[in-house]
């Protein structure tokens, strides 16, 4: 049976409306699930791997990054902002361990390295006051922050010297020049045999001194206190 044109112009146009709905519901699931399956990429996945992160965690961690969060500190790392913004203390506590196991072993690399590194130089250079590849300053050892301009930095490293202090020097505004670095060492006295022991470093500071954001004047004598480096007098 034939409609009248104006019926079936009005079913028509009824059918369509009626079925927006479930065509745009279409769209939204098929948009979803394109986003969800583009989440991560196989690069992502691999670093939230490297982190001990399962993929959601590292979704939250990319998207918090995208947030406040990333705007204050852009360069966070993905267990401290996880950390941070942790929803419970069970998930602060995961985070923290995590963060724990990682540092633990970074240092435990790197102490390593160091070691290479003592092989290697007493063999091949040693009469040459050796700079320290470290870096970053290591918990277990203090570290000192002194610049060429500061008329009091020789005086405090001697001192330490003098107390038998194991430490990592920092000079601030090396320019990463070694031979700078070395004729500050030795205008200041520090020993050679003490350095290329071990028991002393030397190190380019490479900006790390801002970095810690420590107040205060230098030179600056600083220790890990429960995961924090403190000044200490």
């Amino acid at each position: 049976m034939c409609l009248p044109r104006p019926l079936a112009m009005v079913l028509c146009c009824e059918l369509i409306i009626l079925g927006q709905p479930a065509l745009a519901q279409n769209q939204t699931e098929r948009a979803s699930t394109t986003t969800h399956s583009q989440a991560l990429t196989l690069d992502e996945s691999k670093q939230a791997r490297d982190w001990g992160l399962q993929d959601e965690e590292w979704t939250r961690y990319r998207e918090l990054m995208r947030g406040p969060l990333g705007i204050h500190s852009p360069g966070l790392d993905p267990l401290t902002a996880l950390g941070i913004e942790a929803r419970t203390d069970e998930e602060r506590r995961h985070y923290a361990e995590l963060q724990v196991q990682a540092e633990a072993r970074r240092v435990e690399k790197l102490l390593t390295y160091q070691r290479a590194y003592d092989e290697a130089w007493q063999r091949l250079a040693p009469d040459l006051l050796r700079i320290s590849p470290a870096a970053e300053p290591v918990p277990a050892r203090l570290a000192v922050f002194v610049s060429a301009q500061c008329p009091t930095c020789a005086q405090q490293v001697r001192r330490l010297q003098a107390a038998g202090s194991a430490f990592d020097l920092y000079l601030v505004g090396s320019g990463g020049d070694d031979a700078r670095l070395r004729a500050w060492a030795q205008a200041a006295g520090v020993d050679p045999v003490k350095v290329r022991a071990g028991h002393i470093t030397l190190n380019h500071d490479a900006g790390r001194w801002l970095l810690l954001g420590q107040p205060g004047e230098l030179p600056a004598v600083l220790r890990q206190v429960a995961g924090q480096w403190r000044r200490q007098p």
